[in-house]
């Protein structure tokens, strides 16, 4: 499926558990909070809004801007780092 930006982020807000794979500067809510930085002003996902995150990444350094993502510090948030089909085997193993 695919989105629209605005369609998708009025709905973040009202989700239970929003699964990113990869995508770090797409989704860094620094582009939104944080002035100065290469990203500031950029659109994003809102899915820090949702009330949990997955995060399948294959580490926390930060993506492409160099900009640290401080989602992977949210108490919200769950991160599985390394090879992401692997972790994503796991947690639908896990879940089932």
């Amino acid at each position: 499926m695919l989105f629209d930006l605005p369609g998708i982020n009025d709905q973040f807000k009202d989700t239970d558990v929003v699964v990113v794979v990869g995508a770090c500067d797409v989704v860094n809510p620094a582009a939104i909070d944080v002035e100065g930085m290469p990203i500031s002003g950029m659109p994003i996902l809102l899915a820090h809004e949702a009330k949990h995150v997955v995060v399948c990444n294959l580490d926390e350094h930060p993506g492409y801007s160099g900009v640290q993502n401080p989602r992977y510090r949210n108490p919200k948030a769950i991160g599985t780092f390394g090879d992401a089909q692997a972790g994503l085997t796991e947690l639908l193993a896990a879940l089932a």
